[in-house]
């Protein structure tokens, strides 16, 4: 082997380990062990909750704290549920999410930076009802960890606020006291739990 081919055979095989040691991990939610669930306030003195039961997404990711996270997450509308069957009907009408005219909800990250510790910025794009502002949230990083099936697995809990009327979801009613029947700013938190691609 002559020596100019043995020293194009060393530096592929370094710039293959390096492309490995660097390579991009892809995580998948685990919707099992994941909520997304939201309150506001009712009546002015109190609060209704809720959650999505349906969602997808997925995190990649080259560094172990997570820094460069890259991260896609897509809610089912219609999967709204506040345990009163006829309260989830009316937000799926066209008064609120129009699920037939705007069937999913989703976010793409723009950055996810640490801020001290474990506690991250999440930006990005939030598309709900049509309508996609850039909006922020709070993330705290809760580790990895060995599954008993030998999967990676990490865990976040998020949380933030958006103003509903921004994403053109409006309907209200003024009650006698001047105050609200629905809050206009909504409370969302998220525990999520991503297994790592083998």
């Amino acid at each position: 082997m002559t020596k100019s081919l043995t020293s194009l055979l060393v530096a592929l095989f370094v710039s293959v380990a390096a492309n490995s040691a660097f390579a991009q991990s892809t995580w998948t939610i685990d919707g099992s062990h994941s909520d997304v669930s939201f309150n506001v306030s009712h009546l002015v003195v109190s609060e209704a909750t809720g959650k999505f039961k349906k969602f997808d997404g997925e995190l990649k990711a080259k560094n172990d704290d997570f820094t460069d996270a890259e991260i896609a997450f897509t809610i089912d509308a219609a999967s709204i549920n506040t345990e009163d069957e006829k309260r989830d009907g009316h937000l799926r009408s066209a008064d609120f999410f129009d699920v037939a005219k705007y069937p999913t909800i989703t976010f793409k990250s723009k950055s996810f930076k640490k801020v001290d510790g474990n506690k991250y910025k999440l930006v990005g794009d939030l598309t709900m009802h049509g309508v996609t502002k850039t909006v922020e949230l709070d993330a705290v990083f809760k580790g990895t960890a060995k599954s008993p099936w030998g999967q990676t697995v990490g865990a976040f809990k998020l949380s933030g606020a958006v103003d509903r009327k921004d994403f053109g979801l409006t309907w209200n009613k003024t009650l006698d006291n001047g105050g609200l029947l629905v809050g206009e700013i909504v409370n969302i938190t998220a525990n999520i739990e991503v297994i790592k691609k083998s």
